[in-house]
């Protein structure tokens, strides 16, 4: 088998829910080849969790349509990265010892602190979907496109965090991926920039020169309105992964200067946060653009 084809059939299975039927030997060096495609997995997440909110706006009012929105999108990851979330949260809100908080994030079980983090992370993504969702006229076509740019740079800094920073203990799952370093950080970089470019090039496609097969004919005649969503959109894909750095960085930074490192749990926190971020600023800047109600 081809080792490119072996080592993203790996980030796939290892990533997501997505169906990849091959028989697959997760050792270190697999797991360290597959860390660059994270990007791309995280595309794909993004274009089926976008896929999946126009059914659910077509067939359901926005505020369902949102909830349901928001479980294909951790439905498609088998929520690996909120379990680490959780953990991450009953461990670092502990204040106990650095052995103690290890201890703590290895536990199985759940405890106040990490069901609070839950709560709190998953009513603010959905609340921020049903904004987005609830985009009057044209905006919400490029919402659909937009929506992907979380997942794939949340998944960009876990490659960076992975490669930059060391592992708190010896065993567990950050260990597996020991050895990962600049040359896997910037693949998986430009990876992350090719399907950013993507994004781009289609918005500007569909909101700069839209002709007769354009989604809404309405569309083509309201230039000044097109620009609007298409400066919003462009700055959304240029401030992403700036936001993804800081807050990758600050998260990172913390948990490292607590724990002497980052662990498997660290590392899905550190998704989950970018996500969040990201989503954030770019209702921000649809607020701000006036295009949200």
């Amino acid at each position: 088998m081809n080792r490119e084809i072996e080592a993203m059939a790996a980030a796939f299975q290892f990533l997501s829910r997505i169906p990849v039927r091959l028989e697959l030997d997760f050792g270190n060096e697999l797991l360290r080849r597959s860390v660059k495609y994270y990007p791309l997995i995280g595309w794909v997440i993004g274009i089926c969790t976008a896929a999946g909110a126009v059914l659910f706006q077509w067939l359901l009012p926005t505020a369902p349509a949102a909830v349901l929105t928001l479980c294909l999108w951790i439905g498609l990851t088998g929520a690996l990265h909120l379990d680490g979330w959780m953990d991450s949260a009953d461990g670092l809100l502990s204040h106990r010892s650095r052995e103690q908080m290890l201890e703590i994030m290895k536990d199985s079980r759940v405890g106040a602190m990490g069901v609070i983090a839950c709560i709190l992370l998953l009513g603010l993504k959905g609340s921020l979907l049903y904004a987005l969702l609830a985009a009057g006229d044209h905006s919400k076509y490029a919402v659909y496109i937009v929506m992907i740019l979380p997942m794939i740079w949340s998944r960009w800094y876990m490659v960076k965090a992975i490669a930059s920073w060391p592992t708190a203990r010896q065993e567990g799952l950050a260990a597996l991926f020991s050895g990962t370093g600049r040359t896997e950080r910037n693949s998986a970089g430009w990876i992350a920039l090719g399907c950013t470019a993507a994004i781009a090039l289609i918005l500007w496609i569909v909101f700069q020169q839209p002709g007769e097969w354009t989604i809404d004919n309405h569309l083509a005649g309201d230039a000044a309105r097109r620009h609007l969503i298409l400066t919003a959109s462009l700055l959304c894909c240029l401030l992403s992964p700036i936001c993804a750095w800081l807050v990758g960085e600050g998260i990172a930074r913390r948990a490292a200067s607590r724990l002497g490192g980052l662990t498997g749990d660290i590392y899905g926190a550190l998704n989950e946060g970018v996500e969040l971020c990201i989503l954030l600023l770019i209702t921000m800047i649809w607020y701000q653009f006036g295009l949200l109600g």
